[in-house]
């Protein structure tokens, strides 16, 4: 019988998040009101925290002026039943912090900085970019290291010294290396969320706190038994739920740029009303989409095709 594991890990941002997507419509506008339904969907299936204006909401491609109407809009529709954390990352530490004091001014709960991409700062840059942000609101902050676009990852010694700073609580986690998180994890206080669904139960039996996910999108109740599971020492049943997602993941990650696969997936589930994504991204094609839906349904998420 599975016992109880030790206290469970801390969760400043929740447990199950989404690095939900921006939907538009399709001429390429934005459209709040599918982003307030869309929040409202995810936290009605599972979700307890939502960040916005994540890569995966196609940040690099938005203005000041959206991101700020779309954290708006998520906090009206759903701020008060769910961590609304504002994704606030750029490569140029002033335009960060504008965007932190505004997210903070909006009434964000939190804020993600990702590490500074393509001008490879070295680490003692990456670690006064981080703490300049943080000093800026008095928001928690959640890194994001992820160097695989980056280009930078945050190295050991720069998380354990940026732990230190009181409002620097968290990291997503998308370096793809358990056995650094797991050094960072044994030195510091700092909350560990997944950001590469393919690693969501590994790096939460080391210890994380739980997910920020893309996959989540259309899997949210799935991933909260998951992690209760993991919470209870139940790991032949997080075993079991893991083994039923690896199709989705594969779908949503595998098939072709994340944002554009599960834009895909919420069309096909009647989520958004249309796929749009901004270029330089482009929409699934009929045959990704077809693809994902077939992934989707192996993993019991969608019901199968009538001719399958």
């Amino acid at each position: 019988m599975p016992t109880a594991t030790a206290a469970a890990p801390p969760r400043p941002f929740g447990t199950v998040l989404s690095a939900v997507v921006t939907p538009f419509g399709a001429d390429g506008s934005l459209d709040l009101a599918s982003a307030s339904a869309l929040a409202e969907h995810l936290v009605a299936t599972g979700h307890d925290g939502l960040v916005v204006s994540g890569t995966t909401g196609e940040s690099p491609t938005t203005s000041d002026e959206e991101k700020d109407a779309l954290l708006r809009a998520v906090l009206e529709a759903v701020g008060d039943r769910a961590t609304v954390v504002a994704g606030v990352g750029t490569n140029d530490t002033r335009h960060t912090v504008e965007l932190a004091r505004a997210a903070e001014k909006a009434g964000a709960h939190g804020l993600l900085v990702v590490t500074p991409y393509y001008n490879k700062p070295p680490q003692a840059a990456v670690l006064a970019h981080f703490t300049t942000v943080a000093d800026a609101t008095g928001l928690p902050v959640m890194l994001y290291d992820i160097p695989g676009r980056s280009g930078v990852p945050i190295e050991t010694e720069t998380l354990v010294r940026a732990g230190e700073h009181d409002r620097i609580v968290a990291v997503k986690d998308a370096k793809g290396d358990l056995h650094a998180s797991a050094q960072v994890l044994a030195r510091t206080d700092l909350a560990y969320y997944s950001g590469e669904d393919a690693l969501n139960l590994p790096l939460l039996s080391l210890g994380g706190s739980g997910i920020v996910s893309v996959v989540s999108h259309v899997a949210g109740r799935e991933y909260a038994r998951l992690i209760a599971a993991v919470d209870a020492g139940d790991l032949r049943t997080a075993r079991a739920v893991h083994a039923q997602l690896l199709p989705a993941v594969r779908g949503i990650m595998g098939r072709t740029q994340g944002a554009v696969a599960v834009k895909a997936a919420l069309e096909l589930t009647g989520v958004l009303p249309t796929r749009t994504v901004r270029q330089p991204l482009l929409p699934a094609t009929p045959e990704e989409v077809a693809a994902i839906g077939a992934d989707l349904a192996l993993a019991g998420l969608v019901p199968a095709p009538a001719n399958a």
